[in-house]
């Protein structure tokens, strides 16, 4: 059963339209979820995939992990707003139930809910030029716990909104529940007996909530450029791909190409194709990518390295993207402007890699000119799905931390499938 706390933030997020906000379940952490705090989360894929895992707030903060700066970061509060809430519901019920002709049973009750409060609340949340302003400050020496959280490979995130109260105010819930209810038996016709019975609970629950409890926050992903994690090492990482693939075969460029080609309308398959490759599952498998697999059970022995992970590869970074995207991807391989594309997306992370909020650029005129027509339009298509608004002389990333995951998915499958048609 939800706690009271609970019950009112989640009807008061309905009532404001904040579907966004991710309510505050525990009172005990409502001062763990402040602007900047820290948060954890375990990752999905060690744990079950049936329940969520909840966010698990730290006693530290982003500025914890920057650089001391003499400056506050700047948040940006709405005006105070009041919100009311009165609710009465009554509820009444009854059933009779006959067994075997011996016994017959009467029950019935009515159940009253009451909850009423005051509250006066803001929204508080860190504005994109305070991001700019961080982002230009370095890193202090790791912090222990960040190492900790890296070596059970959670998510950290940081807390980027929030919803409060501007003061103290006490909620209130009461409860009463009347019951009543007769039991006849009949064994004989000589023996016969009624029994009746009647209940009455009342409950009544008060909660102080002090001035600046958090009810609600939103929060993003925050990424640490540790030992150099900048574009340069995710080139490095996709250039060794490339070269694996440059040692294979062109016979078995041209299948891996073309048969990931024709499973780019079927998001199912490409998942049955990394699911069986990932199990080492020698099961059978219809269609492409059951002749990729017989391709690399077959015909593959001899090769110094296995083309399984390369495969796999690719396929992770092209499952990343959406359903849009493959349709445009798709076209991409058959117009063969995979390269001229890649060195676009290239320009882009290469100059924006770091960057968390908006940071409007124009890309380079010799870049663009052999993008024309349709394949200009097929482009800006595979750059807007990566959350960018286009036009097609400039482009204006949305910007935050994980806006840069789909561009970078993009940028390697237009690599390694570039690497496979023409190494």
């Amino acid at each position: 059963m939800t706690s009271m706390f609970e019950r009112y933030v989640k009807n008061l997020l309905k009532e404001v339209g904040r579907g966004d906000l991710k309510p505050i379940n525990n009172l005990s952490n409502a001062t763990k979820f402040h602007q900047f705090n820290v948060i954890r989360k375990k990752k999905a894929n060690f744990l079950s995939r049936f329940w969520k895992q909840p966010d698990i707030p730290t006693e530290f903060s982003l500025m914890d992990i920057l650089e001391p700066n003499s400056s506050v970061p700047e948040t940006v509060s709405t005006k105070p707003f009041l919100f009311n809430i009165t609710e009465f519901q009554k509820h009444k019920g009854g059933v009779d139930v006959e067994v075997n002709i011996a016994l017959e049973t009467s029950v019935s009750g009515e159940a009253t809910a009451y909850q009423e409060s005051s509250l006066e609340l803001q929204f508080v949340r860190i504005p994109p030029h305070t991001w700019t302003a961080l982002q230009k400050r370095g890193l202090e020496k790791e912090p222990g716990f960040l190492k900790e959280c890296r070596n059970r490979k959670e998510n950290l995130y940081v807390v980027t909104e929030i919803m409060k109260l501007t003061k103290s105010t006490m909620l209130h819930e009461m409860g009463r529940v009347d019951s009543g209810g007769k039991c006849s038996f009949s064994w004989n016709p000589y023996v016969k007996g009624e029994v009746q019975g009647e209940g009455l609970r009342v409950t009544k629950k008060m909660l102080t909530l002090p001035e600046s409890t958090v009810m609600a926050y939103q929060r993003k992903q925050l990424v640490i450029m540790v030992d150099g994690w900048d574009f340069k090492c995710l080139q490095k990482e996709i250039s060794q791909e490339m070269e694996v693939l440059a040692s294979f075969p062109k016979n078995l460029r041209d299948i891996i190409f073309h048969n990931i080609l024709a499973m780019l309308g079927d998001r199912g398959a490409l998942q049955d194709l990394m699911d069986m490759m990932e199990e080492n599952s020698s099961g059978h498998l219809d269609g492409p990518g059951g002749t990729i697999l017989n391709e690399l059970q077959e015909n593959t022995k001899d090769l110094l390295v296995s083309p399984k992970y390369c495969i796999l590869y690719i396929l992770g970074a092209i499952m990343v993207l959406s359903d849009t995207q493959h349709d445009l991807l798709a076209q991409s391989m058959e117009m063969r402007i995979l390269a001229q594309q890649r060195e676009l997306v290239r320009d882009i992370l290469e100059t924006n890699f770091t960057y968390a909020q908006s940071t409007p650029f124009t890309l380079k005129a010799e870049l663009l000119a052999p993008l024309q027509g349709e394949a200009a339009a097929i482009t800006h298509g595979l750059l807007e799905e990566c959350g960018l608004t286009t036009g097609l002389k400039s482009l204006e990333p949305t910007g935050d931390l994980e806006a840069n995951g789909p561009l970078c998915a993009l940028y390697g499958a237009l690599s390694v499938l570039q690497q496979l048609a023409d190494p």
